[in-house]
């Protein structure tokens, strides 16, 4: 699938924005509980706008907004499965009616992977979510992904010849899923170590994401430069929260800055885009 990052007006056609043009708004995908909750908290303290905090689950999402809520804070809630398009698009719908556009957006949503699968469809629901929601990002909107680096490790046991097809500065979004496509087949064909890749498939679709991340920056440089759109990838590094384990050294409390500075973080401040973030570094 192309995908053509016009503006939400140039895409969609709209004329009729609601409390849009005067109301900014951030997104946080997967954000009923752990790092991306406290990417919505943080944001509610610091974003001039509407925080949307959004989950699979209707009854935990709307848990999580009265928690924050009992600490004073205003998050709106909107149901979200990055795995349903039909999810996906009525989010987009819903974005493009209450405010014409989107501002912030930060692609949190993971699950604990059980399975091949789950990781192989969370790298597509994470491309399905840009897919509807870039157009709609307003001028000097910031995109963060959530990867890892676990992304780079995995990228350091593939082949030479993997890993400068994914350096490659022109790679692009249709090349990138024939790749990822690749792998699944020659993962369930039992010769993936074989043909060059890394036994992660996690690693390997963190890959994916921060590449994922770099082609769509550059084609907001091309297509909407004058918009100053910025979107980056980023790590959050190992943190203690249910997807993980005990041994994790940094625990996410609310009274840690999380990642969801990233957004406002120096770099991107001062307009840099670049495919991975290390939390040491900011």
């Amino acid at each position: 699938m192309h995908t053509t990052l016009h503006s939400p007006h140039q895409r969609l056609g709209h004329t009729t924005p609601a409390m849009s043009s005067h109301t900014r708004v951030a997104l946080v995908t997967g954000s009923n509980k752990g790092i991306g909750l406290a990417i919505v908290r943080e944001l509610c303290r610091q974003f001039s706008g509407d925080v949307v905090l959004t989950a699979r689950d209707v009854v935990r999402g709307q848990a999580a907004v009265k928690q924050l809520e009992a600490e004073g804070l205003s998050p709106r809630f909107h149901q979200l499965d990055i795995n349903d398009l039909q999810s996906i698009r009525v989010l987009r719908d819903f974005l493009c009616k209450e405010y014409g556009g989107l501002d912030v957006l930060v692609n949190n949503a993971a699950i604990t992977p059980r399975s091949r699968n789950d990781d192989e469809n969370q790298l597509r629901g994470t491309r399905d979510v840009c897919t509807e929601l870039l157009p709609l990002i307003r001028p000097k909107g910031r995109v963060v992904n959530v990867s890892s680096t676990e992304g780079v490790r995995a990228l350091n046991e593939c082949s030479p010849e993997l890993q400068q097809k994914f350096k490659s500065e022109t790679i692009t979004e249709e090349e990138l899923v024939g790749l990822m496509n690749k792998f699944v087949e020659d993962t369930k064909n039992g010769v993936h170590r074989k043909e060059g890749w890394s036994d992660s498939t996690y690693g390997v679709t963190k890959i994916g994401v921060s590449v994922l991340s770099r082609i769509y920056a550059r084609k907001l440089s091309e297509q909407r430069a004058g918009d100053k759109i910025l979107l980056n990838a980023c790590c959050p590094g190992w943190v203690r929260t249910d997807m993980g384990d005990p041994k994790p050294p940094r625990a996410q409390r609310k009274e840690q800055r999380p990642p969801c500075t990233w957004p406002f973080c120096p770099q991107m401040q001062r307009g840099l885009t670049v495919s991975l973030f290390l939390t040491k570094k900011l």
